[in-house]
């Protein structure tokens, strides 16, 4: 149910897999009388009792799950138009702003408890498995412009010595004769347990997050996402670029998480990716930065925003539940000199849908703002291979990873090897966090499988230009 305002005339889609009647505490939602395909316009969800009693599928989608994978472009549509929200307006995010924006909390209500911890070493997976494919040739790498490299003094002690820097370039499109790697199938990813196991596997290793040195300009197809909540406070995110299958090279498209666009079931206003932010290092160490040192390659306003309809469809954005689909896509406008985003920042990731599971090795990427992170740093967690976490067997269990990061971090990308290149897989949804006089404590994350559903909802963006 996310919304999409497109050119100032605001439209929006979004997809949700669905089983039919949820047979636990985590079922919510009474389901409308539709068919196989296409919502209709539906009110929104009452708490999971009411749904409950309701006896009803899930509202306003499929009594089957499965039937959200095969959603069309007019189905998608349709659900689009259900919800509206304006352009973001450029220019409307001052250093104040940005100070002052609190960070979106990820679900981590009622996590369910999937055993002892793994007996896997917490050390970093080798070099070979992080995602750090090789440079891509010069005619291919990044074009950003260099900047200057902020003085020993400033960065934080925090920071990961340059020898950890990985030397990832951001992905670049394959040749036209191949398929894009977004729409390019994938095997499906085997049944690893029981059927009756309820998807919870032992919790992942902790892994201590890092913040990468400055300048990192190789990463910044990550960024930070701003936005106002629907209760006027502003809030804080992080975000990657994703590549388009529809305009390869030429993107607009950021991938975040669905509660770092909505609030309990309605979606914030005035959301910006401001991407590669603070790569400088010049907003490091609680200094004030100017607009063209916290944000060296602008700022892209939003200008349509999908998040899926099983993530807007719970009141409250913490229910583990919806966690399964917390997912956004963000359409930005293009930079002032007519640039995409992608030419923009030098490059993009492609989507990998369907990933096998006991493949997956990812690290997570994101500008944790909660304390004791300030959100001026872009970390990441290396080497914890992922597990899964399911609050209803009914749903795709999530895949969860090691990772101390903290809000702030939600939506940040989940990046996997594939063919030897970084793809995006997940991102930051939920945690196994709490906080204690001021201070988060976080040993785990979980981010949403990218199944079918999500490929029709980004093949929905991508088609509308």
């Amino acid at each position: 149910m996310s919304s999409i305002d497109r050119s100032r005339r605001s439209n929006r889609g979004t997809g949700r897999t669905a089983g039919t009647v949820l047979a636990s505490a985590t079922a919510v939602l009474a389901l409308l009388a539709t068919s196989a395909c296409g919502p209709d316009n539906s009110p929104e969800a009452g708490d999971a009792a009411a749904a409950a009693s309701a006896g009803a599928s899930l509202l306003g989608l499929p009594a089957n799950l499965d039937d959200l994978k095969k959603w069309k472009s007019e189905d998608w549509e349709k659900w689009a138009k259900q919800d509206a929200i304006p352009a973001a307006a450029k220019g409307f995010w001052t250093i104040e702003k940005l100070l002052a924006a609190k960070p979106a909390t990820p679900g981590k209500a009622n996590l369910p408890d999937p055993g002892p911890a793994s007996q896997a070493p917490a050390t970093q997976a080798p070099a070979s498995q992080a995602p750090t494919a090789s440079k891509a040739p010069a005619s291919q790498a990044p074009t950003q412009a260099p900047t200057t490299k902020a003085p020993a003094t400033q960065a934080p002690a925090s920071q990961a010595p340059a020898s950890q820097a990985p030397t990832q370039a951001p992905a670049t499109k394959a040749p036209a004769s191949q398929a894009p790697a977004t729409q390019a199938p994938a095997t499906k990813a085997p049944a690893t347990k029981a059927a009756n196991d309820n998807g919870n596997d032992p919790v992942p290793q902790v892994i201590k997050a890092e913040a990468l040195p400055h300048p990192y300009s190789k990463y910044v197809f990550e960024g930070r996402l701003f936005s106002v909540n629907p209760d006027g406070t502003g809030g804080s995110c992080s975000a990657t670029v994703v590549s388009d299958p529809a305009h390869p090279g030429k993107s607009n498209l950021v991938w975040t998480a669905g509660h770092c666009v909505t609030s309990d079931g309605a979606y914030a206003k005035e959301i910006t990716f401001i991407p590669g932010y603070n790569s400088t290092g010049a907003a490091s160490g609680k200094k004030t930065p100017t607009k063209e040192q916290y944000e060296p390659l602008g700022e892209f306003p939003m200008t349509e925003v999908l998040t899926t309809p099983q993530w807007k469809s719970f009141k409250s954005h913490l229910s583990g539940v919806g966690s399964h689909y917390d997912y956004a896509i963000v359409k930005v406008a293009p930079a002032d000199n007519g640039k995409s985003l992608e030419e923009t920042v030098g490059g993009s990731v492609p989507v990998w849908f369907n990933a096998p599971r006991d493949q997956l090795v990812p690290t997570s990427y994101g500008y944790p703002a909660a304390p004791p992170f300030d959100g001026q740093e872009l970390n990441r967690c290396v080497g914890s291979t992922a597990t899964r976490v399911s609050w209803d067997p009914a749903r795709p269990p999530l895949i969860a990873i090691g990772c101390t990061m903290t809000p702030g971090s939600s939506g940040g990308g989940w990046l996997a090897l594939r063919d030897g290149k970084p793809a995006l897989v997940s991102d930051n949804a939920a945690c196994d966090c709490e906080e204690n006089n001021g201070v988060w404590k976080t040993t785990w994350m979980a981010g949403p499988y990218l199944d079918d559903q999500a490929a029709g909802m980004l093949d929905f963006m991508s088609k509308r230009s």
